[in-house]
């Protein structure tokens, strides 16, 4: 299996713990339903790669500590 084609599922899986009845707004490309977005993801779009770059920033930001260090800074957690 490619490494694209890993990430594309990734997205998928990501996007399909999404609520239902919540749009998600992608910009200037406008909102979309989860069923939408995996669509999009799945065709490889603009609207598709738009989706993986943001997912993949954010499990990167993940990885780094980016999101756990605000997270605890704004609400005074001890870490």
């Amino acid at each position: 299996m490619d490494t694209e084609k890993e990430i594309i599922d990734l997205v998928v899986a990501r996007l399909q713990n999404l609520p239902s009845n919540k749009e998600i707004s992608i910009g200037s490309s406008g909102e979309f339903t989860k069923d939408q977005l995996i669509e999009h993801v799945k065709k490889d779009d603009e609207v598709g790669k738009k989706m993986v770059a943001i997912e993949m920033d954010f499990l990167r930001s993940m990885k780094d500590g980016i999101f756990y260090e605000q997270y605890s800074t704004s609400n005074n957690a001890k870490v």
